[in-house]
């Protein structure tokens, strides 16, 4: 064996036929020539940054099946810890906790930042899912996807995509590949943030459904929602799980914090169409589920399609403001508002147009009256987003300076 040969085993530096295909094999590859401690910030082969980001991805995907499986599920059945969507979840969670412990201690592919941040999203994470089963043992039926342990879960996870896209942004060399897997980042960092607006989406449809006469939820279920509040299975029963939460919530989340994750997927990837594209790509996941779970029996939910108007107005209003903070906040106000709730209405409107008196919907209720905080919000926070970036990266440095 030559020398040279022996160094490119060291480092890693593999030429490209060298890397095998397999993702089997390129583990052992990895752990053959890079399982050795190191601090966060280790120099990475580009073939070893790919394929852990890649894994990151798959990990994601796992997860994002799961979720959006167990939110069909439990409009059908019961609470059910071994139920097949949390099986898929937790194949997820097992991917992302290789990849933590990969990333803590070699020191490869994360720098100290985004490698604190996905092992706090992790510890959250794993802290959540058992306080999760506790609620429900304790509570009964939470079927609301924005309780307390739910949250916990969705925190968890976003702050370990957040940690994903720090260290991705840090690391990949500018181009496709980089922009291409930052908008798939943001598409499941929107997904899993989006997620507890689901409650609506699917309850107003299994709402719909008991009033018609043909239920989506077994009667198992409807009869543990009626006596858990000491009512007999009517409407207001059925309502009690389906539609629990105030009107205000869904466009409020939906359209102003969505804005602003558009707003940061635009911002880091400096693609034009990021908003749109990161919107399109959730909608085309959503609208791939959806048959799937028909086709399965599941219940389904209504498509939440105004997200193409939001993440349109965002891009534009980065056009409009072309580096002027002000003026792009102004613009980012009042095109969201105009575009996501305009959408939105037009979306509720689809069913009597389309369907005329049909017993179902294309939108969950909406409190319009909600355009005006949207409106306001939108714009102060897009305002104090550069000021306050700027000021926390000033810490930052001071930190980095009195360390060195």
């Amino acid at each position: 064996m030559t020398r040279m040969t022996k160094a490119t085993e060291v480092t890693g530096d593999l030429s490209p036929g060298v890397i095998p295909r397999s993702p089997i094999a390129k583990t052992r590859l990895f752990f053959k020539l890079h399982w050795h401690r190191g601090a966060p910030g280790q120099a990475t082969p580009d073939w070893v940054l790919n394929f852990c980001y890649s894994m990151w991805l798959a990990a994601f995907a796992f997860k994002l099946v799961g979720s959006s499986w167990d939110m069909s599920w439990h409009f059908m059945w019961l609470r059910d810890d071994l139920a097949p969507p949390h099986l898929i979840n937790t194949v997820g969670t097992v991917i992302i906790m290789v990849l933590v412990a990969i990333h803590s201690y070699t020191g490869m592919g994360a720098d100290r930042r985004s490698l604190r941040l996905m092992q706090i999203g992790l510890v959250v994470f794993l802290i959540a899912a058992p306080l999760d089963v506790i609620n429900h043992r304790v509570n009964g039926l939470d079927l609301t996807a924005w309780s307390p342990s739910h949250m916990m879960l969705y925190i968890g996870t976003g702050i370990m995509q957040a940690g994903v896209i720090m260290g991705w942004l840090k690391y990949a060399k500018p181009g496709r590949l980089r922009t291409g897997v930052l908008i798939g980042l943001w598409a499941f960092f929107l997904e899993n943030t989006f997620f507890p607006n689901g409650q609506q989406e699917y309850g107003i449809l299994g709402l719909r459904a008991w009033e018609r006469g043909t239920p989506e939820a077994e009667p198992e279920l409807l009869n543990f929602a009626a006596n858990q509040i000491g009512h007999p299975v009517d409407r207001v029963a059925v309502e009690y799980f389906t539609m629990p939460i105030d009107d205000w919530v869904y466009p409020l989340w939906g359209i102003g914090v969505m804005a602003l994750i558009f707003a940061l997927a635009r911002h880091t990837t400096g693609f034009r169409w990021a908003g749109t594209t990161v919107a399109a790509a959730y909608l085309a996941y959503r609208l791939v589920m959806w048959p799937l779970l028909l086709g399965m029996g599941f219940p389904v939910s209504v498509v939440p399609f105004y997200l193409l108007a939001v993440g349109l107005a965002v891009d534009l209003a980065f056009r409009i403001g072309r580096g002027h903070p002000m003026l792009t906040a102004g613009a980012g106000a009042l095109l969201v508002t105009a575009f996501g709730y305009g959408m939105l209405w037009v979306q509720s409107q689809f069913r009597p147009w389309i369907l005329g008196d049909a017993h179902t919907e294309s939108a969950p209720p909406v409190a319009y009256w909600t355009a005006a905080v949207c409106l306001v919000g939108v714009g102060v926070l897009w305002a104090a987003a550069g000021p306050g970036t700027r000021a926390m990266n000033s810490v930052l440095e001071k930190r980095r300076a009195r360390a060195a």
